[in-house]
């Protein structure tokens, strides 16, 4: 193929939505570019149990583990090429996508795959909670069952818990989760559990105590009735947000659907929806995104 371009296709981000991408394009001989910021699994790593995954894949790190071996794959056949960096901006045009990292670099090639995922909100982000500016609360997810101390609350009821749950399965301490309307439809898997309580809230006033190492919570449940606690232990497992880059387009809750983009660029992974944040979707995502492009008249075979 006699191109003017670096590249054929040039993957964002090393999760398993975009290691799927690689290794689709690197098999279809298509020149085929990484980047990465940070390390190949991308969340994986502190995923502690993998329930709905196949290929007998216990933990997220395992999958994580092989993902990694499938670049390095790539990579000693000449198939693919890492490029260590962060992407900021990402443009589509008749004849190629570009690509512009914090560094000041651009890359450009036929085909672009966005596969940015999210990043973990913080309380001061979500709409239904008031929190001082830059406030931090410990994740669920990072969470070892023997630190808990004393009752136990959580914010937000996003699908973490269930993972948690599962991979801590002789855990006893009882999770007082405050779930938000949106994160109704994401407890239903959990709702069985005895070690969770679920309370349905409208909203929350959160501040540190000025004294000892304890939160203060003013909550406000969907009949308007008001309670306040002082809650020594506090886990914050509120969801994410998209990861996305300039040029992308999105929607108004600020994920970025496939349908919107540029035809030279695609996006996959979770990235692409609130309700499509799964493994196998992101992998299945990533694959499509560059065999839906190589059938079509971006990539077509010379």
């Amino acid at each position: 193929m006699n191109t003017p371009h670096e590249m054929d296709v040039l993957v964002v981000g090393a999760g398993p939505s975009g290691v799927a991408a690689a290794v689709m394009a690197a098999s279809l001989n298509l020149r085929t570019v990484v980047v990465e910021a940070d390390s190949v699994g991308g969340k994986l790593h502190v995923i502690g149990a993998l329930e709905n995954v196949p290929g007998n894949w216990s933990t997220g790190p395992q999958l994580a583990e092989a993902l990694a071996a499938d670049l390095d794959r790539l990579q000693q056949a000449d198939r693919c090429s890492i490029v260590q960096g962060h992407a900021t901006r990402v443009s589509g045009y008749d004849d190629r996508a570009e690509l512009v990292l914090e560094d000041g670099r651009v890359l450009s090639a036929q085909l672009i795959v966005v596969a940015t995922g999210v990043a973990a909100l913080a309380p001061p982000d979500a709409d239904w909670i008031s929190a001082p500016a830059r406030m931090s609360v410990p994740p669920l997810w990072r969470t070892n069952p023997a630190d808990l101390a004393g009752r136990t609350y959580v914010l937000g009821g996003d699908r973490p818990l269930g993972t948690w749950l599962r991979t801590h399965p002789n855990c006893s301490t009882t999770l007082h989760v405050l779930c938000p309307p949106a994160d109704d439809y994401k407890i239903a898997e959990v709702a069985g559990d005895d070690r969770v309580r679920i309370a349905p809230v409208s909203h929350v006033v959160l501040s540190p105590m000025t004294y000892g190492d304890e939160w203060s919570l003013q909550v406000k449940d969907r009949q308007g009735e008001r309670k306040s606690y002082v809650v020594k232990t506090l886990l914050n497992n509120l969801g994410n947000k998209p990861a996305g880059l300039e040029g992308l387009a999105s929607s108004e809750d600020g994920y970025c659907p496939p349908g919107k983009q540029h035809p030279r660029i695609r996006v996959a992974g979770d990235l692409r929806s609130a309700q499509f944040q799964r493994v196998t979707t992101a992998q299945g995502s990533g694959a499509e995104a560059v065999l839906a492009s190589y059938y079509a008249s971006v990539l077509k075979p010379c």
